[in-house]
């Protein structure tokens, strides 16, 4: 019985994420040049617009280091009360 349920809910993750994925895709790029122009650099300038991914990933990335140094430090502390 409780194959057929996780059966059941495996099928259905796979046929809503089949369903879904049309509906959440990203439009295509706007053409370059393509309106607009009302902002501080010209249009059709070549320079990129988009957010500022440094200042993020570098807490993102020294969280997930102190995350594992704790995981690491844990571990070693169990290891090391079983050893007594």
């Amino acid at each position: 019985m409780r194959t057929i349920i996780k059966r059941g809910i495996l099928l259905s993750a796979i046929l809503v994420s089949i369903c879904i994925t049309p509906v959440v895709l990203a439009d295509d790029p706007a053409p370059p040049g393509g309106g607009g122009g009302g902002g501080s650099t010209p249009v059709g300038s070549g320079t990129p617009v988009g957010a500022p991914i440094d200042g993020g990933l570098v807490i993102l990335v020294g969280l997930g280091a102190a995350y594992g140094a704790l995981k690491i430090y844990k571990i070693r502390k169990v290891h090391a009360e079983l050893e007594e």
